[in-house]
């Protein structure tokens, strides 16, 4: 009997969109050592999430007011310094499933981490539900929850608005898969009765992704797409979901940019022809319809992190660090060059680039 198509797909985060061992562990270290978790090496960390991590945090603690305060205070440090990078080609992966299926992301990070980590790298409005640890803790149960919405077939196109105009099916144990990197959620997930994808760049190993009833496991993330997708993984999408270019200032609709265009695709820069135009940004870029900046979405990197020497320390914390790298990387892209100062044989001149103004008299 061949394989129904797939219709949904739902990401864990952790470990399986971003990269998690070291980010994670400096987290949770302070924690483990706070609360006597006992928890002393990255090791013993990862195996806490051959279960549910809170469950298995419960499980080292003596009393029920020492589980709260744990959990509590790992959540807590969680929203205030974890900024993981992307895992290099995730952002491609996502974007190429947005255009075919409905997406999601089940954590058991905090809703704030996740909506930082999305809008920050352009993947906010690929997906249309977001389950946090902090709004459901068991993902048996965000599953269930997913299964039964009336309104789980319907996707976001890599674009704020949900399909509309039309009816989806909605998704089913058997076309829907999860894509994780821990054994638990492979046993929650089987659980359930939905279709398990492991990766193994993230906690657990193959063998340990396979034995708990991963379906396949991939070693790098485009195996994903051709898993899931199969010879359709090589068809250009005919939607907004193409990789973004790098998002430079002006490029967002409603930026003012001091050109009179209202910001967005193809702005060409301040009007008087002296500023550098900006680079095209994508149909539905949500980068600016997710809310624009980091800023917007959940406070500036370090109004979400923090420096330590805010928070009464001397050193730099790990998570800011890794921020201010990350920023520091993306202020190095070159913009987009200047337009040519001269017309093309019979344009007016009109300080903009001749090729947007003709585009736009087309457009009208």
């Amino acid at each position: 009997m061949s394989t129904p198509p797939v219709r949904a797909v739902v990401f864990d985060l952790d470990g399986t969109l971003v990269q998690t061992r070291l980010a994670s562990w400096e987290v949770f270290e302070p924690i483990s050592r706070r609360h006597g978790l006992g928890v002393d090496t990255p090791g013993q960390y990862f195996g806490l999430f051959r279960g549910n991590v809170f469950t298995s945090i419960r499980s080292l603690c003596s009393t029920d007011e020492q589980a709260r305060a744990a959990t509590a205070d790992f959540l807590a440090a969680l929203r205030s310094s974890y900024s993981p990078p992307l895992v290099p080609g995730m952002q491609a992966v996502v974007r190429r499933l947005a255009s075919e299926c409905t997406l999601a992301v089940m954590s058991s990070n905090a809703m704030e981490v996740l909506r930082r980590v999305l809008v920050d790298n352009d993947l906010a409005y690929c997906f249309a539900h977001v389950f946090g640890g902090d709004v459901a803790p068991d993902k048996r149960a965000a599953l269930r929850t997913f299964l039964a919405d009336a309104g789980s077939g319907f996707g976001r196109r890599c674009s704020a608005d949900y399909d509309e105009g039309g009816e989806a099916a909605r998704p089913d144990p058997a076309t829907t898969v999860l894509v994780t990197d821990t054994a638990g959620d492979v046993r929650d997930a089987r659980e359930v009765g939905v279709r398990v994808v492991g990766v193994t760049w993230g906690m657990h190993t193959a063998a340990e992704l396979t034995e708990a009833g991963a379906e396949f496991v991939a070693l790098w993330p485009q195996e994903v797409l051709s898993y899931l997708l199969g010879d359709d993984a090589a068809r250009e999408p005919a939607d907004a979901c193409a990789v973004p270019s790098h998002r430079v200032p002006g490029s967002e609709p409603g930026d003012d940019c001091g050109c009179g265009c209202s910001g967005g695709a193809a702005c060409p820069g301040p009007a008087d022809g002296t500023g550098t135009a900006t680079s095209a940004a994508p149909a539905g870029n949500p980068a600016g319809a997710a809310g624009g900046s980091a800023e917007a979405a959940g406070g500036s990197a370090e109004a979400a992190g923090g420096s330590a020497e805010a928070a009464g320390g001397s050193a730099e914390a790990p998570g800011a660090r890794r921020r201010r790298r990350r920023r520091e990387a993306a202020a190095l892209v070159p913009a987009s060059p200047a337009p040519s100062p001269g017309p093309h044989p019979g344009t007016a001149v009109t300080g903009r680039d001749p090729l947007l103004d003709a585009v736009r008299r087309i457009c009208g």
